[in-house]
């Protein structure tokens, strides 16, 4: 039996009691044929869509290595990939609502953490792209298997505040950066030598202007 999905977004918080940065999405899902299903092994592609909101001249700044000067923005502002997330959603009859756990980083090899991190306030456009096998009742009280069909997707306004107070949670006052090995021994070798007592004196010695916080 071909089934008929219909997504939609309800809230976004962190998840309180992670072991690492996760922000949960609480999902209404709607089966529109009457259908019963068994369970649903649910998988999502999470993009950002920048193009849809407006950016300060300090955003603007910050963004200038992920999409240029504000002229280019015409050909540079194009959604792009997030992050994947993963779920089961138990069996229901019409409609059911679940969470789905999105693991989030501070990486900022990361596009997305960069982005994430440079944005100051208001929301940030999300959709999202569902995929995954629908199991159902089938004939003879046996089991059917179907697609979720490719066009399921949702769109998400997900306030830049809630992405704050999770990274907030555990990065306090802080952020993440990952360099090589060479380059931390060489600032180790440079932290020791000057007796300095904070990676943040260290950084600021090396920096040509004072730090100053946004």
């Amino acid at each position: 039996m071909t089934t008929e999905l219909k997504f939609e977004i309800i809230d976004v918080q962190p998840e309180r009691y992670a072991a690492t940065p996760n922000l949960l999405f609480k999902i209404r899902l709607e089966e529109e044929t009457g259908a019963t299903v068994h369970a649903i092994a649910l998988r999502v592609q999470l993009k950002i869509e920048p193009q849809r909101r407006g950016y300060t001249d300090d955003e603007k700044e910050g963004l200038g290595d992920l999409f240029g000067t504000p002229d280019r923005y015409k050909d540079t502002l194009k959604p792009f990939l997030w992050t994947h997330a993963s779920a089961t959603v138990q069996g229901f009859h019409d409609v059911t609502e679940f969470d789905l756990p999105v693991a989030c980083t501070y990486d900022f090899d990361v596009i997305a953490s960069k982005y994430l991190h440079t944005v100051r306030d208001g929301e940030i456009p999300v959709t999202l792209l569902f995929s995954g096998t629908v199991f159902t009742r089938g004939d003879a009280n046996g089991f059917g298997v179907d697609q979720v069909a490719w066009d399921c997707e949702a769109s998400y306004r997900l306030p830049v505040a809630v992405w704050r107070e999770m990274m907030d949670a555990f990065f306090p006052g802080g952020g993440w950066i990952r360099i090589d090995r060479d380059t931390l021994d060489a600032l180790m070798r440079y932290k020791t030598a000057r007796a300095l007592t904070t990676w943040e004196q260290t950084f600021e010695e090396l920096l040509p202007a004072p730090v100053t916080s946004p």
